[in-house]
């Protein structure tokens, strides 16, 4: 059997149990949080600290919880948020072994102990905020946005209901990078490889019949890395807290570009 040795720094470490925070009454429901917390400048190995939480006085969704134990229990925590409504997708985070968004996860839904991570693969900048600059680089890289060589109409750039439609399960994601994060092919050559929220965002583009560069954006694919890493190992659809498809629209990027090579 192979035996593998993480690197001593990156060896996660027993935290501090922190008690739930009531008024002198015993807690008639409880759940215990068990959340990564890493600060880089302390030099420390990071650690799993667990925060036990009154669930009578919490709200109902994983972000609710957060909130409590950063408000009530312990304010060193540092986490991701905006909306709180499954729109800006801020709150990504791995939530009982999925990736997922913090804010629509139900704290019901999870049996036992809730393991909160920071999305996998990636550099942790604190505790559960990751480092998407690469990320939203490769996001950068597939020029997201209109582009026409026409003139450009007095008004607004018209489409039929019918190409309004090819848009629809494409337009809707929200850059959460809950489906890249859970991609072992972006695991291994994230470098390179767009990765699913990436290339859903190209198919977005290639699919819109108001632009005129869809000749370039192929060709900024056609890369034995950038699009052909992709083994459908579906992870990335599983995953989407949009209920996405990511991996289809990957395969149909594939489809045009054979047909375009014929």
């Amino acid at each position: 059997m192979v035996q593998l040795t993480l690197p001593r720094g990156s060896q996660v470490k027993k935290g501090k149990r922190w008690p739930a925070k009531t008024n002198g009454k015993k807690p008639a429901r409880t759940k215990d949080f068990r959340i990564y917390r890493y600060d880089p400048d302390s030099g420390e190995n990071p650690r799993l600290d667990v925060y036990t939480v009154d669930l009578d006085s919490c709200g109902p969704m994983v972000l609710d919880a957060l909130f409590k134990i950063k408000n009530e229990i312990d304010s060193t925590l540092a986490f991701r948020r905006s909306c709180r409504e499954g729109v800006c997708g801020s709150c990504a985070m791995n939530i009982g072994g999925s990736n997922t968004l913090a804010c629509t996860k139900a704290i019901s839904d999870i049996s036992g102990s809730v393991y909160i991570y920071p999305l996998p693969h990636m550099p942790v900048m604190k505790d559960l905020i990751p480092d998407l600059t690469d990320f939203y680089a490769q996001y950068a890289s597939i020029q997201p946005y209109l582009q026409t060589k026409s003139p450009q109409p007095v008004t607004e750039w018209r489409q039929s209901e019918g190409d309004r439609s090819k848009l629809d399960g494409l337009y809707e994601c929200i850059l959460c990078a809950c489906c890249s994060t859970s991609c072992p092919s972006y695991w291994w050559n994230p470098e390179r490889f767009l990765g699913p929220a990436a290339l859903l965002q190209a198919h977005r583009w290639i699919s819109d019949s108001r632009d005129e560069a869809k000749g370039e954006r192929l060709d900024h694919l056609e890369d034995p890395f950038r699009l052909y890493r992709c083994h459908t190992i579906m992870n990335c659809t599983n995953v989407c807290p949009k209920g996405l498809n990511p991996s289809k629209a990957i395969a149909e990027i594939k489809q045009i570009m054979v047909k375009r090579a014929l």
